[in-house]
Parts: structure tokens; C-alpha cells; sequence
């Protein structure tokens, strides 16, 4: 990707934030990485937790026990979505999907289909969802 789109399409700190230790710079990304981070910050952040913007992130931490029924999937699919409408402004959601194959391991996927407005391009991004505590840790 040029230097051109990734303008266009932003450049920020990676996530978690890396440093270089001999240049004294921070780790960077830029474009189509840029937005998918930003969306997985995003989902993984609860409203509150920055300082200078309360309102950012997605409560879906306060989901976590919640049976999934038809009323909890049509909930979850609008916090996402009020969620990226507030705050990614360089896409447009196409749709989201629960894939609950795993609720038994107490895992949903979401999937987000989704347009980046600068260039009219089409990309989805999968966030995985836990249903239950500690579900993410590798044994």
C-alpha cells in the first residue's frame, strides 16, 4: 500500500504499544491494519475505562453470563454497531454475525463485514467473543 492510501486511511501506535529501544520511536501501523486494531480495541474496551473519552468502547463485558438467547444476540449485534457508528468513523457496517458453533466452550465469534469509506473497499474482521471468564487462556 502506498504512502498515499495509508494516509488516507490513518497511522497509529501499535496495540499493545512497542517501543525501539536503539531509535527511540514507537512501533507504528498504518491503513487497513490501523482500522482493525481500532475495532478490536474498540470491542475490548469497556465504557469508562478512557479518562478523556468515557463514552468509548462496547459493554460487552457485562455480558458475560448471559444465557444467548434471539433478544441477547439482537443486543449484542447493536452495541457493535452503535459502538463502530460512534466511534470508527472510517467504516461503514455492512453486517454482523454471531457464530455461537463454540457457546458450549463459551465462545461467539462476531463477525463484521464492513466498508472502509476512503476506498471503497470491503473487509471483515472476526472478534471473538467469551462467554465465560478465563475461556481464553490457552492450556
Amino acid at each position: 500500500m502506498d504512502k498515499l492510501h495509508k494516509s488516507f486511511l490513518g497511522t497509529g501506535w501499535s496495540f499493545p504499544p512497542q517501543f525501539e529501544n536503539q531509535t527511540g520511536t514507537v512501533n507504528m501501523i498504518s491503513g487497513i491494519e490501523d482500522i482493525r486494531s481500532s475495532l478490536e480495541i474498540l470491542l475490548s474496551t469497556r465504557p469508562g475505562e478512557r479518562v478523556m473519552l468515557p463514552s468509548y468502547g462496547c459493554q460487552l463485558d457485562e455480558l458475560l453470563f448471559e444465557p444467548l438467547t434471539t433478544t441477547m444476540k439482537t443486543y449484542i449485534k447493536d452495541l457493535i454497531q452503535t459502538a463502530i457508528l460512534y466511534h470508527e468513523p472510517r467504516i461503514d457496517v455492512n453486517k454482523i454475525e454471531l457464530v455461537d458453533t463454540g457457546e458450549l466452550e463459551g465462545q461467539i465469534l462476531v463477525t463484521v463485514d464492513y466498508t472502509i469509506r476512503a476506498t471503497n473497499s470491503r473487509f471483515n474482521y472476526v472478534f471473538p467473543f467469551y462467554l465465560q471468564e478465563n475461556t481464553n487462556v490457552k492450556r
